[in-house]
C-alpha cells in the first residue's frame, strides 16, 4: 500500500527538529565554557564515570519504555509507562543495596574510587532512565511539543549545573554532581508538565504491572542485552582509550564524540521519535511500512551527506576556534570518525524496526558482533591513530548490515 506521508509525517519532524536544535545546541554552547574551565584528563575521567552511569541507565529500565510506541493509545500505554517506572524504581534500589554492600565487603572498593562518583552513579542513572522513559511516553503519544520543553529543560538544567559548580572546583566530581543535580530538576519538570493522572480501576492493581511485564518480556529478554551491549560498546572507546593511551587522549576522544554526536542527536533523535509512532501505526494496520521507512532514508542519507562533508574540510579549524588550541587533536580524531558517524547519522533512527517487527533476538547478535568489533579493534593495534581509525570503519560496515536489516524488516507482509 502507497502511503503519502508528506504532510503530517514532515511536519512532526519539523516541530520536534525545531526543539531539539535548541536542546543540542545548549550542550554544544555550554561545552564551550567547560573545555575553559576543565582540563582534558578531568573531562576524561568524568566521561568515563558518565559511559558506566548511562550503561546503568539502560538496564534499570529493563527497556520496556521502549515498547511504549507500540503499545495503544491511553490507559494501555499509560499503564505500560508507570509499569516501566516501577520496574526502574525497582532495579534501582536493588542495585543501590548491592553495592552498599559490596563497599562493606570489599572496602578497598571506596580507596580505588571517590565516594561521591561511587553512590552519585545509581541515583543519576535513576534521573536518567526516568527522564527518558517520560520522553518516550511523549513521543509515543505524539505530544511532541511536550517532548521538546522536557529535552530543552534537561539539556539547560545539566549543563548550567555544569557551569556553575565548575567555577567553585574544576574536576570530575563536580561534573558528575551538576550531572544528577540537572537531571532531578528535568525530572521534577516531568511530573508537573506530563502528569499521570488517574486510571480505571482495573489499571490500579498490581497484576497488571505484572501482566505488561509478562507481555512485553521480549525487551528484557532480548533488547536489554542488546542495547545494554550497545551503551557499552559506546562507553567502552573511553575506558579503553583511557586505560591505554591515557586520561588526556580519552578527554580528547570524548570531546570530539560530544561533539560529533550534536547533529546525530538532532536530526536523528526527532526523526526517530515521529517515526517510531507512524511506523508503529502502519505496520499494526497494514503489515508493513515500507514506504515510510523508504522516505525516511533518503531525508537521513542526504543530512548525512551534508554532514561528512563539511566536517571532513571543518573539523580541525571548527575545534582550535570553538575549544582552542589544546583541543585540535579532537578536529582530527573526527575526521577518523566520519564514516562511523556518517553511518550512525542514517541507521539509528531507522534501528526501531527491530522493535515494530519484534525481531530483537536478531538485534541482540548484532549488537554481540559490535561489542567483539570494539574490543578488537580498540585492543590489538599498537597505534591509537589505528585503533580509532579501523574502530570507525568496523562501525560503519556493521551500520551497513543493520540498514539492510531494517529494510527487510519494514516489508512485513510484503516479503
Amino acid at each position: 500500500m502507497r502511503v503519502n506521508i508528506k504532510n503530517g509525517y514532515w511536519k512532526s519532524i519539523a516541530s520536534v527538529l525545531t526543539g531539539s536544535a535548541v536542546a543540542q545546541a545548549i550542550p554544544i554552547l555550554g561545552a564551550l565554557v567547560l573545555a575553559r574551565i576543565f582540563s582534558p584528563a578531568e573531562f576524561g575521567l568524568y566521561a568515563s564515570w558518565l559511559g558506566v552511569v548511562l550503561f546503568i541507565s539502560v538496564v534499570i529500565t529493563g527497556r520496556f519504555e521502549t515498547s511504549l510506541a507500540v503499545e495503544d493509545d491511553g490507559d494501555p500505554r499509560k499503564m505500560a509507562f508507570i509499569s516501566t517506572l516501577v520496574a526502574t524504581a525497582i532495579a534501582s534500589l536493588s542495585l543501590l543495596f548491592l553495592l552498599a554492600v559490596a563497599t562493606v565487603v570489599f572496602p578497598v572498593i571506596l580507596q580505588k574510587m571517590a565516594p561521591w562518583l561511587l553512590f552519585c552513579a545509581v541515583p543519576t542513572a535513576l534521573a536518567i532512565a526516568t527522564v527518558q522513559t517520560w520522553q518516550s511516553w511523549a513521543a509515543a503519544e505524539g505530544a511532541y511539543r511536550k517532548l521538546t520543553v522536557i529535552r530543552i529543560a534537561n539539556a539547560a538544567a545539566i549543563t548550567i549545573s555544569q557551569i556553575v559548580f565548575g567555577f567553585f572546583q574544576p574536576d570530575a566530581t563536580v561534573l558528575a554532581f551538576g550531572y544528577l543535580a540537572g537531571g532531578l530538576v528535568a525530572c521534577a519538570l516531568c511530573t508537573k508538565l506530563m502528569p499521570v493522572g488517574k486510571l480505571p480501576a482495573e489499571h490500579k492493581k498490581f497484576d497488571s504491572i505484572k501482566a505488561f511485564w509478562r507481555r512485553q518480556r521480549r525487551f528484557p529478554l532480548f533488547s536489554l542485552p542488546a542495547d545494554a551491549i550497545n551503551t557499552a560498546a559506546a562507553q567502552l572507546p573511553i575506558i579503553i582509550v583511557a586505560s591505554r593511551f591515557g586520561a588526556e587522549a580519552a578527554g580528547l576522544l570524548a570531546m570530539t564524540i560530544r561533539i560529533l554526536a550534536a547533529p546525530l542527536g538532532l536530526l536523528g533523535k526527532s526523526v526517530l521519535d515521529v517515526f517510531k509512532r507512524h511506523a508503529a501505526t502502519h505496520y499494526r494496520e497494514f503489515g508493513e511500512c515500507r514506504d515510510i521507512y523508504i522516505q525516511t532514508f533518503k531525508v537521513l542519507s542526504a543530512g548525512s551527506l551534508v554532514f561528512l562533508v563539511g566536517l571532513f574540510f571543518l573539523s580541525e579549524s571548527l575545534f582550535v576556534i570553538a575549544f582552542g588550541e589544546q583541543w585540535r587533536f579532537s578536529g582530527t580524531i573526527a575526521i577518523w570518525m566520519l564514516p562511523y558517524f556518517a553511518l550512525a547519522f542514517v541507521a539509528s533512527p531507522l534501528s526501531y524496526m527491530v522493535y515494530i517487527a519484534g525481531r530483537q533476538h536478531l538485534d541482540l547478535f548484532w549488537q554481540i558482533s559490535l561489542l567483539v568489533m570494539t574490543f578488537v579493534s580498540l585492543t590489538v593495534p599498537a597505534d591509537y591513530a589505528d585503533a580509532l581509525k579501523i574502530y570507525s570503519g568496523g562501525y560503519a560496515l556493521l551500520y551497513v548490515i543493520y540498514i539492510i536489516m531494517s529494510y527487510r524488516f519494514s516489508l512485513g507482509a510484503r516479503k
